[in-house]
C-alpha cells in the first residue's frame, strides 16, 4: 500500500486525501498529533520522516525553503497527480486578473461542459472528472512544483513583481510563470504578453501588447464589450479562448457577467462619499491600476500588509506628484513610510485599518475618493483579503453611528 504524506492541512490536501487509503497530514500549525472528523491523522511538521513515505504532495503555498519540502524524497504537485486523467484544460495565470479571467471564461463556457477550479477555490480533486474542459486558475506556487502536467491552452496575463519572498527572486517568479511553455507541444496554444512572444516553446505563442491589440488579433469588437480598464483585458482573454475552442464570440453573455466584490468595489457611506474596496489588490501593479482609474479625484490611499518582499520604490515613484495622501497600516508600514519620505509623497502612519478609516472619515469630501488598495497581502492582520475587505466595509458603515 502506498504511504502518502500530504504537506499542509488545507483545502487542497483535504480534498486529495479522499484519493488514497493511507494518508498522513503534516502541518506547521499542528503542535501535537490528532485525528480529524474524517479519521485522518494530522501530525506536526517536525514528525515527518521520508523513510516512511512513498509520495508527498504539498499545499501550493508551502514555500521551497520549508523543511518539509527539503526533506521530501518523492514530491509531486497536485497538478502532476491528476495529469494522466486531466481532461482538456485551459490554465490562467499572471500577476493580476487571473481570478476574474477564470470566472469569466467559466461563465462563457459552462454550457459546453466546462468546470473551473485550481487556485480559484475548487481543488482539482473536487472537479468533475467527466467535464469536457477544466479551466484552472494556476498560481506560480503550483507551477514551481509541477513537472509533468501541462495545459492545452495557456493564458498568461501581465507579469509584474509579486511573491518575491516565496520564490527568492523576480527571475524565479517569472520562470515559474513561463514553465508551462517549456512543456507544451505542437498544436497547443499560449496567449502571452508580447515580451514573452518569442520564448522557446513548441506551442503556438500569440503575443499581445494591450487590450486593443488582443482584440484585433482575435477579431473581437471590443466596443461591444461593456467592461473597462483592467477588466476589459480579462473579458477579451475569456472571449479569445471561446474563439479558439468554438469559433464563437458571446458578447451578450460576457456583458451579463457580474464581478466579485473586493476588486474596485464602489461603496457609498451615509453622506454619499465614495469609498473603494480594492482589498484584492495584493501587489503594486494592482494598486497602481486602481489609482489610475480614480486619478482625476483627490485620493486617500490605504496601503500596507505583507508585501511579500517586493521592492516598494516603483509604487511611490508612480505616486509622487499626484493628488494623493497615503495611510500606512500592516506589517510593512515602516517600509512604506520610508519610501513615502524618499519620494515626497504625503502620508500618515496608522495603528491599523480602523485607525486609517477613522482618520479619513474626518476629512473626506464629496469630491474625494477613499481607496483601500493595499498593494500587499492580508495575512499579517486578517484571515484573508476578503476578510480585510469586509472589515473595511463594516467600518465605513459605522459612519451611520457618528
Amino acid at each position: 500500500m502506498q504511504r502518502v504524506s500530504l504537506f499542509g492541512y488545507g483545502k487542497t490536501t483535504r480534498a486529495l486525501a479522499k484519493e488514497f487509503q493511507d494518508v498522513i497530514f503534516y502541518d506547521d500549525k499542528c503542535s501535537k498529533p490528532f485525528r480529524d472528523k474524517e479519521g485522518y491523522l494530522v501530525r506536526p511538521s517536525n514528525q515527518f520522516d521520508s523513510r516512511y513515505s512513498d509520495l508527498e504532495i504539498p499545499s501550493p503555498g508551502i514555500a521551497p525553503a520549508n523543511t518539509l519540502i527539503k526533506k521530501a524524497q518523492n514530491l509531486q504537485s497536485e497538478y502532476d497527480y491528476f495529469a494522466a486523467h486531466m481532461p482538456r484544460s485551459v490554465w490562467i495565470s499572471g500577476t493580476n486578473g487571473k481570478t476574474t479571467t477564470t470566472q469569466m471564461m467559466q461563465y462563457l463556457l459552462s454550457s459546453k461542459g466546462a468546470a473551473a477550479g485550481g487556485n480559484i477555490g475548487t481543488p482539482l480533486a473536487d472537479l468533475p472528472r467527466d467535464a469536457t474542459l477544466w479551466i484552472l486558475e494556476t498560481s506560480s506556487f503550483t507551477m514551481h512544483y509541477t513537472k509533468i502536467a501541462k495545459p492545452d491552452i495557456y493564458v498568461l496575463l501581465p507579469v509584474t513583481p509579486d511573491h518575491i519572498s516565496w520564490h527568492g527572486s523576480m527571475e524565479a517568479y517569472v520562470e515559474a510563470k513561463l514553465k508551462p511553455l517549456t512543456m507544451m507541444q505542437e498544436g497547443e496554444i499560449a496567449i502571452v504578453p508580447e515580451e514573452f512572444a518569442d520564448f522557446p516553446s513548441e506551442a503556438m505563442l500569440i503575443g499581445y501588447k494591450d487590450a486593443k491589440e488582443l482584440a484585433e488579433c482575435f477579431g473581437i469588437e471590443k466596443e461591444r464589450v461593456d467592461f473597462k480598464g483592467a477588466f476589459l483585458l480579462d473579458a477579451l482573454l475569456a472571449l479569445a479562448v471561446e474563439k479558439i475552442l468554438f469559433d464563437t464570440l458571446s458578447y451578450d453573455r460576457i456583458n451579463t457577467f457580474r464581478l466579485d466584490p473586493h476588486r474596485q468595489e464602489e461603496v457609498r457611506d451615509v453622506q454619499g462619499r465614495l469609498w473603494i474596496n480594492d482589498t484584492k489588490a495584493t501587489n503594486i501593479d494592482a494598486a497602481i491600476a486602481a489609482v489610475e482609474r480614480y486619478k482625476a479625484k483627490r485620493i486617500h490611499l490605504i496601503l500596507g500588509g505583507d508585501d511579500k518582499g517586493v521592492e516598494l520604490a516603483p509604487l511611490f515613484e508612480y505616486l509622487q506628484n499626484k493628488n494623493i495622501h497615503t495611510y500606512h497600516i500592516g506589517s510593512n508600514k515602516e517600509r512604506l513610510t520610508q519610501e513615502a519620505q524618499r519620494f515626497g509623497v504625503s502620508y500618515t502612519e496608522c495603528a491599523n485599518l480602523e485607525d486609517a478609516v477613522g482618520k479619513i472619515k474626518k476629512i473626506l469630501t464629496a469630491e474625494d475618493v477613499a481607496l483601500l488598495s493595499p498593494a500587499a497581502a492580508s495575512l499579517d492582520e486578517f484571515y484573508s483579503y476578503a476578510h480585510r475587505g469586509e472589515v473595511f466595509k463594516k467600518l465605513i458603515a459605522e459612519e451611520k453611528k457618528t
